[in-house]
C-alpha cells in the first residue's frame, strides 16, 4: 500500500470513514423536530488494520481517528457539533472506542457526515424529511481497488449497523451506490419501520457489493 492510498483515506469525513474501513461499527442517530439531536457511535477495528498504515513508510498516516484528540480536531471544523463523551478500550484483537456527539442543527450532521454531499445529503421527499447515506460506492467509483480487496479480507467476521429515529415514526429504504432503491441483500437484518429504523450487515458483505450499499431514511 502506497502514501497516496493512506492520504485518500484520510481525506474521507469520519463517520463515513469509519463506514468503508476494515472494522464493525455501531451508529445510531436520534433526530429532533427542530433538526438538532444526537449520534452514539461504538467502532472497533482490528489491530491488523492499524498495521496498515504502518507499511511501505506509512508511520505519520493514520487510517481513522483512533482518539479523543483525532476526533476534537475534526469537531473543531464543525462549531455545532460537540463532543459529548469517550471512552476507549483495548482487546487482543480489537481497539473499541464509544462516542456520544450532539449536533445544533441538520448543517452539522451533514458536515460530520460528509461536506461535500457527494455520499450523504438531506431534503425534502414529498413532504417528508430524507437523509441518504452512501455505505459503500459502486465498484466503478471505488478510488483504489487494492485497498478494497485489502479491506475485504480485513474486514472479515465484522458487522455495521446503523439505527435512526426521529419523533414519531420513521421509514428506512436500501439503495445501492447510486442511490436508487434495492430489494434488501438476504444477508441483511432490517427494520425498515417504526420508532428506530436499523440496518445491520457485515462489513464485508458491504464492501462486496459491486453496485454499491447505502441507506435512505425518511421522517416527517
Amino acid at each position: 500500500m502506497k502514501k497516496r492510498t493512506i492520504k485518500w483515506l484520510l481525506r474521507l469525513p469520519v463517520l463515513l470513514l469509519v463506514l468503508n474501513s476494515c472494522i464493525g461499527i455501531s451508529a445510531d442517530i436520534q433526530m429532533r423536530k427542530d433538526g438538532s439531536g444526537r449520534i452514539t457511535m461504538e467502532y472497533r477495528f482490528s489491530r491488523m488494520a492499524e498495521t496498515i498504515g504502518r507499511l511501505d513508510g506509512n508511520e505519520q498516516w493514520q487510517i481513522i481517528p483512533v482518539g479523543r484528540a483525532d476526533l476534537e480536531r475534526t469537531l473543531a471544523r464543525i462549531p455545532d457539533m460537540r463532543l459529548i463523551s469517550f471512552s476507549g478500550r483495548e482487546h487482543e484483537k480489537d481497539i473499541v472506542n464509544n462516542v456520544t456527539l450532539e449536533f445544533k442543527n441538520t448543517q452539522a450532521l451533514m458536515a460530520f457526515l460528509d461536506p461535500s454531499g457527494k455520499r450523504a445529503s438531506l431534503s425534502r421527499d414529498n413532504g417528508s424529511n430524507r437523509l441518504d447515506i452512501i455505505l459503500n460506492e459502486s465498484a466503478s467509483s471505488q478510488a483504489d481497488p487494492d485497498l478494497m480487496n485489502l479491506m475485504k479480507q480485513v474486514s472479515a467476521g465484522y458487522k455495521v449497523r446503523i439505527s435512526f429515529s426521529a419523533e414519531g415514526n420513521s421509514a428506512m429504504t436500501l439503495t445501492n451506490g447510486e442511490g436508487e432503491a434495492i430489494t434488501p441483500p438476504a444477508e441483511a437484518e432490517i427494520i425498515p419501520s417504526g420508532k428506530k429504523v436499523s440496518l445491520e450487515i457485515g462489513t464485508g458483505e458491504i464492501l462486496s457489493r459491486t453496485a454499491g450499499l447505502g441507506v435512505s431514511f425518511l421522517w416527517n
